[in-house]
This record gives structure tokens, C-alpha cells and sequence, in this order.
């Protein structure tokens, strides 16, 4: 990106509208806005997940997603350009597959509770979720590959799993709903 920010508060916006990377302007009441406010918001929520202990694994992997929702987020901001890469996808593909590998099976649906850092993971999971939906309404009003998309619907993923295994650390466990299923079948085994 050629032209840094040099000068932040341009006034440009007074009147409602944001400036893609395009150097067109839209209303930021659309669908471009609410998707790259979204990504924003979701990197900045694993920033704050960033400050909790982790372990150096768990700490690089969500350095490495910030980047690359930086990556999404200027894919957004300019129509019809592509930052993010096949090779995001399948690192989260890859700590999928590691992560879930060292939990158990899910007994009953989770409340997203627990340890701190695990609560965090959880909203981070939730804003995700709200990304790749604007992204997908983004998605019926204009051409847009499908890679945002489905890079966000995968992250949703992978911070639902890593919210279990920071749930782990130090011994504990998902928290699970108390649904009558669940007691049900704790009171017959």
C-alpha cells in the first residue's frame, strides 16, 4: 500500500460516507462498511484475547489470523483486489484439525463461559459469525470471491475449539448447558 494515513481526522466522513481503496466513496450504511467494521472489530477483540496467558502455539496462531484479517479487511476495503491467500485458509484448516484432535466429544451444547480467556475466544466467535454475515449479504449485492467468506466461517470454528482449550488449561472444562437430556443421561448411567 503505497499511501500511508498521514492525517486521520480528514472530515471526509461528515457527510455519512466512507472511502474505499478504490478512492470511490459509499455510504457507511452499506454492506462493504459493515463487513470491514465487522473484521475490524473481530481483530481488535483477538488483540484483547492476545492479552490473557496463552501458550506460544495458541499466541502465534492468533498473531498470524490478525494479520491475515488485515489481509480481509483491505480485501474489502478494495473492490475486485485479493490479499487474502489459499494458504489462510488452510492454516486454519491445519489448527483445526490439531486443536479438536485434543478434546473430547461434546456431550451437550456449551455455554460460552468458563476461563476468561475462553469467554473472550467465545466473543470473538460471535463477532466472526456477524462478519461472514455481512459478508454474505455483501456477497448477493455484488461479485466477491468466496474466500472471506469462508475464511470467517472457519475462524468462527476454530475460536469455538480454542475457546475449549483454554477452557482446559489448568484442568478445566467446558460449561455445559443444563439441559434435561443431559441430566437425564448422567442419572442413568
Amino acid at each position: 500500500m503505497g499511501n500511508r494515513l498521514t492525517q486521520i481526522a480528514t472530515r471526509t466522513g461528515d457527510d455519512g460516507t466512507t472511502g474505499l481503496g478504490d478512492n470511490t466513496r459509499v455510504s457507511k450504511n452499506s454492506g462493504r462498511p459493515h463487513a470491514m467494521g465487522d473484521v475490524d472489530e473481530l481483530n481488535s477483540h483477538i488483540g484483547l484475547l492476545l492479552c490473557e496467558p496463552l501458550s506460544q502455539d495458541v499466541r502465534d496462531l492468533l498473531i498470524d489470523i490478525q494479520h491475515q484479517l488485515f489481509n480481509l479487511g483491505g480485501e474489502l476495503s478494495m473492490p475486485g483486489y485479493e490479499l487474502l491467500k489459499d494458504d489462510a485458509l488452510l492454516q486454519l484448516d491445519n489448527a483445526l484439525a490439531h486443536y479438536n484432535a485434543q478434546l473430547p466429544r461434546l456431550l451437550e451444547f456449551i455455554l460460552p463461559a468458563g476461563t476468561r480467556a475462553a469467554s473472550q475466544a467465545h466473543v470473538c466467535r460471535t463477532v466472526a459469525r456477524r462478519a461472514e454475515r455481512h459478508v454474505v449479504a455483501l456477497e448477493q449485492a455484488e461479485a466477491m470471491r468466496a474466500a472471506p467468506r469462508q475464511y470467517l466461517n472457519r475462524l468462527s470454528d476454530l475460536l469455538f475449539v480454542l475457546a475449549r482449550v483454554l477452557n482446559r488449561v489448568d484442568g478445566g472444562d467446558d460449561v455445559y448447558w443444563k439441559s434435561e437430556r443431559l441430566a437425564r443421561s448422567q442419572t442413568e448411567a
